[in-house]
């Protein structure tokens, strides 16, 4: 053990149970275990799980083989921590060694966030408190596997370079604004040949490397896009049932398949709305239930390809359907933000129709609304 503030010793005994034995000469094997990961070293802290009394804690470097090694030599206990960049693969090597491992959703830990006294030994024992307490205080989360986590990483990467497309392509335009010239609007891929028209003579050297850097990054988001389509058409083929909703692509639908993993994990298709963060915060008190925005929590990316969904249903390209009538009339109330407000229940909506989709596999007809196609899909 390094840097235990507790002494403390784990020992084999002849049956083979391990037990953690403290500087007392008492014996625990019922432990809960909280640890706080750290990009370079993690804190831990073991609780008796009986008297909640504090037994050991200590620092272990944040690397798989010293997981292993100091985490593997407790008796099978109950293990917490928040969800982060090493989380995925710390789970993994702790569970393997015979724990019971939760992973906490850190946006619910107002009692560790929210602290005072924040710091890693009092979040790692905070942690082991209420897990030992009630699991369902962590709002437990499920990492996905590790296959469908390496195909998430290539819509990833595409986003990224779609971001830093989007950042050069403004850059030229705030370059060229600057020196009383303008670039018409145009979409992104005719970027570079508009640019090349209308940059004045005096920036061409200086804008050149920007543009070409425009091009490069357009093909290898053309690359991407070909691997989506990929992916789609043999690997993940019950993204066709989602892209039967019109104005749902190849990119969408399996952002979508990827991010929920499986669909079963949600009891109601409604959930989903929640789950990705698209229905209104809860301030209620009394009498005030005050109108609130969106909790934005879950899955940002898919989020916003569920919003520029909604805003394609309901702008002038968008095709007649149920989705369409219902934001439109919506739409129509008036009202601060009506439209906005509008194309995000749309989303909401969308959300909660492809994960009936995808769970029934029922064909989709656009003018017959959810009552055919799932009941229990209405988002309010």
């Amino acid at each position: 053990m390094k840097k235990n503030t507790k002494k403390a010793v784990i020992k084999k005994l002849d049956n083979g149970t391990m037990v953690v034995i403290d500087s007392d000469g008492n014996e625990w094997v019922d432990l809960t275990i909280g640890i706080d990961l750290g990009d370079k070293t993690s804190a831990y802290c073991v609780l008796e799980n009986g008297s909640g009394n504090k037994i050991l804690e200590g620092t272990v470097k944040t690397t798989r083989e010293a997981f292993k090694k100091e985490f593997g030599a407790f008796p099978p206990a109950r293990v917490a921590m928040e969800v982060g960049s090493h989380s995925r693969w710390a789970s993994q090597v702790v569970a393997r060694s015979g724990h019971k491992v939760i992973v906490a959703n850190p946006r619910e830990l107002k009692a560790i966030t929210g602290s005072t006294r924040k710091n890693d030994r009092t979040d790692a024992e905070m942690l082991a408190r209420l897990a030992r307490a009630d699991v369902k205080l962590l709002r437990p989360i499920r990492h996905r596997g590790e296959d469908v986590q390496a195909d998430l990483t290539i819509i990833r990467a595409r986003c990224a370079l779609v971001e830093a497309r989007s950042k050069l392509v403004n850059a030229v335009r705030g370059l060229v604004k600057a020196s009383g010239s303008r670039i018409k609007a145009c979409p992104t891929e005719q970027f570079t040949q508009q640019a090349n028209e209308q940059i004045p003579e005096s920036l061409r050297a200086a804008l050149a490397p920007l543009l070409e850097q425009i091009d490069h990054a357009s093909e290898q988001i053309d690359y991407y896009d070909r691997l989506v389509e990929q992916l789609a058409e043999t690997k993940y083929r019950e993204t066709k049932r989602l892209s039967q909703v019109r104005g749902v692509g190849a990119l969408t639908a399996l952002t979508f398949v990827l991010t929920l993993e499986e669909p079963g994990r949600f009891e109601r298709s409604r959930d989903v709305g929640c789950y990705l963060g698209l229905r209104p915060k809860q301030q209620q008190s009394g009498d005030s239930n005050p109108q609130l925005r969106i909790s934005k929590a879950g899955d940002v990316y898919l989020r916003q390809l569920l919003v520029s969904c909604g805003h394609y249903i309901l702008g002038p390209f968008g095709a007649e359907c149920h989705l369409r009538q219902w934001g439109t009339r919506l739409a129509g109330r008036g009202g601060k933000n009506a439209k906005k407000r509008a194309v995000v229940a749309v989303a909401r909506k969308l959300a909660v129709l492809l994960h009936r989709l995808w769970v029934s596999g029922d064909v989709y007809d656009p003018m017959r609304g959810y009552e055919v196609v799932a009941t229990a899909a209405e988002a309010r």
